[in-house]
């Protein structure tokens, strides 16, 4: 199999034929037209050219037109890749993909740094934004799972640069999670047991690390008749659960009306009258937000946040609370009551991987986090906080292979202690 961005040979001959001046009258016959732009009539026009094409050659215009006039343009054939999740565009000759292995260098490239832009733009138009110099940086969500952020001179030095975000509709299974190599068979009884004993847990790790995708998976496994309330600045949660409610923070218009943030959708969430609150992505001063969703009283609750390691997650959490207005104590005050365990992912050179999960530890100075299951050497091993972890979520204790640390027991919730879901 070829990597994503490198066609074979006859695909290069027929998309030579592919000249600006046929694209160019394609797009006029097309766009005359209203109505959504479909494979048929792009087929039609192509026809209507005149231009002697060949079958190959037909087929290869009606591809590339399509993606050009309504896809992802050059870009589509990288997404068609299910591996792919991100694809970077930093100029004409430098397009890059990720597909769980580290960055790739694609074969993919632009005629020039006004074909970047004017896909740029045509791609935030399509999000219902505006991309020129009022608005150099933009983050869109469009149809099709794809989150666009594009950013325009002279705020970039080098060009138009554009990154695309994919989200698959097809959610891994736990197993199939497993089977990939994100953990052993060990992991993947705690992750369940923290899902059925209702514990409110963060998901910490790096760009790219498998946050969202662990976080997915595992509200997947809630009880059914669970009601799962999702809050995210954009929407790229998608749980196989039978019934989830999912809310998407709005941006303003250009006169700034009309704007919905994450403060006012945890609010309306409440109403709502959620099993388990989920706060996506937590970056910046929502924060607040997060902690409010975990503090309600319903247990299960969950969310991702960027952090270098699980013991980082406290003092994360307190710097972005300092965004927010909140002060080091409050912010620790909320956190010792919001949240139970960090479950921390990783990149690796063999893919992403689940590295530590720790229990919260509340101290005479600060909450901490101690860490129950360590992997070491690929295996996972019982952490000082093992034998609590094992404890509450009524696991042996010999599950892990190694001999017990001496535990350090974090305090923990009453409302937490025995609830099933």
């Amino acid at each position: 199999m070829s990597a994503p961005g490198f066609p074979n040979g006859e695909r290069r001959r027929n998309t030579r034929l592919l000249d600006a001046a046929l694209l160019e009258s394609v797009r006029e016959t097309v766009m005359a037209d209203a109505g959504p732009v479909t494979p048929s009539r792009v087929a039609a026009a192509v026809h209507a050219t005149g231009r002697l094409l060949g079958t190959a050659g037909a087929l290869a215009a009606v591809e590339s037109i399509s993606a050009e006039l309504s896809g992802l343009g050059p870009l589509q054939q990288l997404a068609r890749d299910a591996s792919v999740t991100d694809i970077f565009v930093n100029g004409p000759d430098s397009v890059w993909f990720d597909r769980g292995k580290g960055l790739e260098r694609a074969q993919v490239h632009f005629d020039g740094e006004p074909q970047i832009r004017a896909l740029a733009s045509r791609l935030v138009a399509a999000g219902g934004r505006r991309l020129d110099d009022s608005s150099p940086c933009v983050d869109v969500r469009l149809d099709g799972g794809y989150r666009v952020h594009a950013v325009l001179p002279p705020i970039s030095t080098a060009g138009t640069l554009l990154s695309v975000r994919i989200r698959r509709e097809e959610v891994f299974s736990i197993d199939e999670l497993r089977a990939g190599g994100m953990f052993g068979a060990p992991v993947q009884q705690v992750l369940q047991a923290m899902v059925d004993r209702r514990l409110s847990f963060l998901i910490s790790g790096a760009t790219g690390s498998g946050k969202t995708t662990l976080l997915s998976t595992m509200l997947g496994l809630s009880s059914p008749h669970d009601r799962l309330v999702l809050i995210e600045d954009a929407s790229e949660l998608n749980p196989v659960h039978p019934h989830v409610v999912s809310l998407e923070s709005r941006h303003g218009n250009l006169e700034g009306g009309g704007a919905l943030d994450l403060g006012e959708l945890v609010r309306q969430a409440l109403r709502m009258r959620p099993d388990r609150l989920v706060v996506g992505e937590c970056r910046g001063a929502e924060v607040r937000e997060l902690l409010t969703a975990l503090n309600t009283g319903h247990t299960g609750g969950s969310g991702t946040i960027h952090a270098n390691t699980a013991s980082a997650v406290p003092a994360r959490l307190v710097a972005l609370g300092a965004l927010a207005g909140l002060s080091r104590e409050a912010v620790q005050l909320q956190l010792s009551t919001a949240l139970d365990a960090v479950v921390h992912v990783e990149r690796t050179p063999a893919g992403r991987r689940v590295s530590c999960i720790g229990l919260l530890a509340v101290g005479a100075s600060a909450p901490s986090i101690v860490p129950a299951v360590e992997m070491r050497a690929g295996v996972a091993v019982p952490g000082p906080a093992w034998g609590d972890l094992a404890d509450r979520l009524e696991l042996d204790p010999g599950l892990l292979p190694g001999p017990l640390p001496g535990s350090q027991r974090p305090i923990s919730r009453p409302d937490h202690l025995g609830a099933v879901a």
